[in-house]
């Protein structure tokens, strides 16, 4: 043995030392640094928690009120969610309403320990490091809790480097403990619960329940609850939608978990895993699902000019965002009444359209030229088929990606010469046409199309270099249009069939022509009483006809003729029993207070005269033109009319764009000449319906924020605008116009009065029908002039609107669950009105035609009542029937 490799020995006790004791030191030394380690991370960690307690961190008033987009959800009058205003999809609900299959499965499979940390699972966090550092396992578990991953989704954002991620995990854990303190267990799981993204529309449970599984989030089963749990820990990969092989997998996963944790017994275990993922129900929600569609598009537009009333702002001046703020709106719509509407709408207009098809076969509506009309008529209207067909044209997706591609970096170049004006298609045009027509740009200014600094604007665009290029390109982009709205491509189009569409191979010129071929619908129903409106149907199918007609103006024809008839009776106390002779009557020039440049002198529907004397009830119930020119001529002058209108709540002196008044000063208002929209001319018609008294259409009751205050709240807006005697004598004249057998009511217990409207060229049809509970106004026609039947037989509003009434009226008598009373009478006012209405005792003290005596002289009552002598002739002018 070398003397260097000798063992050491303890010199005082002369015995060598152990491996044990050479090693020691470096023990020590080990442990020192392991201490001195664990004690510096502790100082670091309660450093860092320290700073960032003092950064960016929520507040306790954020913690208070984590900001959330949360959708505005519509109810209806019984309290039915009739749909939601969202850019997130997302509803708040409460813990107790959370069904417990959700929270059991929640609490088993994401955080087992729940009800036992402070925010931080430290058991959870040490397993992870145990299997992850020392053991090197990768599928070792997280370690989040619940209240962790709601810190994270509320005010952490992703991050980049691995030191933010780590701030970021401490943050989550100072948020969480923040949160623990702030809220209790079960509201920060509902918390958790609302916040998180399911995919596919579906913000928080609610959503969630409803678009996979078509169920109110209490109400899900036990293995749907599994399966929407399941996605928590990763909603892309374990979409049901898209993998569901993989959810089922994970739904397995989630049922063991409940069982491991008490939640299921073994053999409801065995039972749950073999059941197959049902998504049969899935579908996806939009702003336009559910019922009443249009309805709710023109809430928005009324609620947007409600929430940015002074009144109705926020407490700190802002306005409320529907889509984000979750208002809850409560709405007067009646869900039963509502989808009675929709379905007789659907019933009548598939069989009207189906007429229209068969009248129009082997003919275009928008080539078609009515061999009846003057070659200056024929012409006018060819003019405006070509600007409606270019206007929508430029208005599709399609002509926008090709204006894009050809036209965007000239107009860019030009627009930087101009003042940053950018050029639209009718400047280009307006600039290309002036460039061959001298004098193009003045006319324009002339007429006040342009103003002149757009006029300056055209002449430097004709003046810059770059004009070629730009009429170079507007020359190819009309080529393409061309090219591409002349080629078939496959599509969906609508269709009356089950799914309401189709699948077709068309030109997109010929699906729009295809498209605006069919003939439109606006309804509203509205209970006099109150004016609360019940149902509200603005088209055939909003997907493809988004455009309402419940607002929209068209021309009302003779549906307006009972405000003449009750001016009248109001002004004169006119007997419906008088008669009027079945002649063309004139309104001079210079005549009574109209004002009229020339003599006026309507024709029938038909231009047809029997010369057969007509009481008024007749006049009204056979609408002839004959009787209310009469009327309107004896009257003297509109402003009788236009008062009681304006008192039925149509504003007669709005004025359009164009100048003109929305009822205007004409005598031709007598025939029905005014545009007005069905929401007007029903709730103009709940005075009929209320002894007199006018009550505005009202859809909204009240408007809350999130936590149930009140923003806004509806008072019904009701006054008188005939006296009980006049309107229950206007009653009996509509009620008289029912009276004929009248097709398709049949049946129908409700006492029933009505008008039908028809305008020139059967255009517009139209049928106003009251009952003592329900007031209904229905519109059909084309969107265009030319969509429509060219005979006086099938255009006429009896056969266009009338019919959808009685469908509706029918569908609510039969249904039991309605609060509708088909039993109500028309109020009937007491003692003597002062006005006859039995024609008989009429007569007898009249003589045989009502207005004369039996010797033929003008009674002399009547004739004071009425002034001077009717004058008469045969001038045929345009009839507005």
């Amino acid at each position: 043995m070398d003397q260097n490799d000798q063992i050491p020995t303890n010199q005082e006790e002369g015995t060598p030392k152990s491996f044990r004791e050479q090693r020691m030191p470096t023990y020590r030394k080990i442990v020192r640094w392991m201490w001195g380690l664990t004690i510096a991370g502790i100082l670091i960690g309660i450093g860092a928690f320290t700073l960032l307690s003092f950064s960016d961190l929520p507040s306790f008033e954020e913690l208070e009120n984590p900001k959330n987009n949360l959708a505005s959800e519509v109810y209806a009058a019984d309290g039915e969610v009739l749909g939601r205003y969202f850019y997130e999809n997302r509803i708040q609900v409460s813990y107790n309403e959370i069904s417990p299959f959700v929270t059991q499965a929640l609490v088993a499979t994401e955080d087992e320990r729940f009800y036992e940390h402070s925010g931080i699972d430290f058991r959870g966090l040490l397993r992870v490091a145990f299997k992850t550092v020392l053991l090197g396992q990768r599928s070792s578990g997280g370690a989040s809790t619940i209240t962790q991953q709601l810190a994270k989704m509320l005010f952490t954002e992703k991050p980049g480097s691995g030191l933010e991620r780590v701030l970021q995990k401490l943050k989550e854990w100072i948020i969480a403990i923040k949160l623990e303190r702030s809220y209790t267990k079960e509201e920060i799981m509902a918390m958790y619960l609302n916040k998180f993204s399911f995919l596919n529309g579906a913000y928080g449970i609610k959503a969630a329940a409803e678009i996979y599984f078509n169920q109110t989030q209490d109400q899900l089963t036990i293995e749907e609850a599994a399966t929407l749990v399941g996605m928590l820990k990763n909603p892309s990969l374990f979409n049901p939608i898209r993998r569901p092989d993989t959810v089922q997998h994970r739904r397995m996963v989630v049922f063991n978990q409940m069982e491991k944790n008490g939640f299921l017994k073994p053999m409801e275990y065995d039972s749950l895993r073999k059941l197959p993922l049902d998504m049969s129900n899935f579908n996806r929600e939009t702003h336009a699902d559910g019922l009443a569609p249009y309805f709710r598009m023109e809430l928005r537009k009324e609620l947007s000019r409600i929430l940015s009333q002074k009144d109705n702002l926020k407490p700190d001046g802002s306005e409320y965002n529907i889509f984000k703020d979750g208002l809850r709106i409560y709405t007067t719509l009646d869900p039963a009444i509502q989808n009675h509407a929709e379905q007789s709408v659907r019933e009548h207009m598939e069989q009207l359209q189906e007429k229209f098809n068969k009248h129009w076969k082997g003919k275009d509506t928008w080539t078609f030229r009515d061999p009846t009309k003057e070659p200056e008529d024929l012409e006018i209207e060819d003019a405006a088929r070509k600007r409606t067909m270019k206007r929508i044209i430029r208005e599709t997706e399609r002509y926008g990606v090709l204006r894009t591609a050809v036209m965007s970096d000239i107009v860019k170049r030009i627009s930087s010469e101009i003042d940053g004006y950018e050029l639209r298609d009718h400047d280009i045009e307006r600039i290309i046409q002036a460039e061959s027509e001298t004098g193009t740009i003045a006319k324009l200014v002339s007429r006040n199309l342009i103003p002149n600094e757009r006029a300056t604007k055209y002449r430097k665009v004709l003046k810059s270099q770059n004009y070629e290029r730009l009429k170079n390109k507007w020359t190819e982009l009309q080529n393409k249009v061309r090219k591409s709205f002349e080629t078939p491509v496959k599509m969906k189009v609508f269709a009356y069939n089950a799914k309401m569409e189709k699948d077709t191979v068309l030109t997109p010129l010929d699906s729009i022509k295809y498209h605006r071929n069919f003939l439109q619908v606006g309804m509203m129903a509205v209970d006099p009483a109150t004016g609360h409106v019940k149902a509200w149907v603005g088209g055939i199918n909003h997907k493809y006809y988004p455009f309402d007609h419940v607002t929209t103006e068209r021309q009302v024809g003779s549906t307006f003729k009972p405000f003449i008839y009750a001016t009248a009776i109001d002004q004169v106390g006119i007997s419906p029993c008088f008669i009027v002779d079945d002649l063309p009557y004139t309104i001079h020039k210079g005549e009574g207070n109209f004002n009229l440049l020339q003599d006026w002198t309507p024709q029938n529907a038909n231009a047809e005269y029997s010369g057969q004397p007509f009481t008024l009830f007749k006049g009204l119930q056979w609408s002839k033109n004959t009787v209310s020119v009469y009327l309107m001529k004896q009257l003297g002058d509109t402003r009788a009319v236009r008062s009681l209108v304006k008192g039925m709540g149509i504003d007669v002196d709005y004025k359009r764009g164009n100048g003109t008044l929305k009822v205007p000063k004409q005598p031709s208002i007598c025939l029905g000449a005014s545009d007005l929209s069905v929401m007007e001319m029903t709730g103009a018609y709940t005075t009929f319906a209320n002894n007199g008294i006018y009550n505005k259409p009202i859809f909204i009751t009240r408007i809350e924020d999130r936590n149930g205050n009140k923003i806004y709240e509806e008072v019904i807006q009701d006054r008188i605008a005939l006296n009980p005697a006049s309107n229950y004598v206007m009653v009996q004249m509509l009620k008289n116009v029912m009276n004929q057998g009248l097709p398709g009511f049949g049946g129908v217990k409700s006492e029933l009065a009505g008008k039908t409207g028809t305008t020139n060229d059967y255009v517009d049809g139209w049928f106003m029908g009251i009952t003592p509970d329900l007031v209904v106004g229905t519109w059909v026609g084309g969107d265009d002039r030319w969509v429509r039947f060219r005979s006086l037989n099938l255009g006429i509003g009896a056969k266009m609107a009338r019919p959808a009434f009685a469908k509706l009226i029918k569908r609510i008598e039969a249904d039991t669950t309605i609060d509708y009373d088909s039993k109500a009478r028309f109020y009937v006012p007491s003692g003597d009105i002062g006005i006859e209405l039995n024609c008989e005792l009429y007569n007898q003290d009249r003589g045989p035609y009502g207005s004369l005596d039996g010797d033929g002289e003008e009674n002399e009552d009547f004739g004071d009542e009425w002034g001077d002598e009717i004058e008469r002739d045969s001038t045929e002018i345009e009839d507005f029937n």
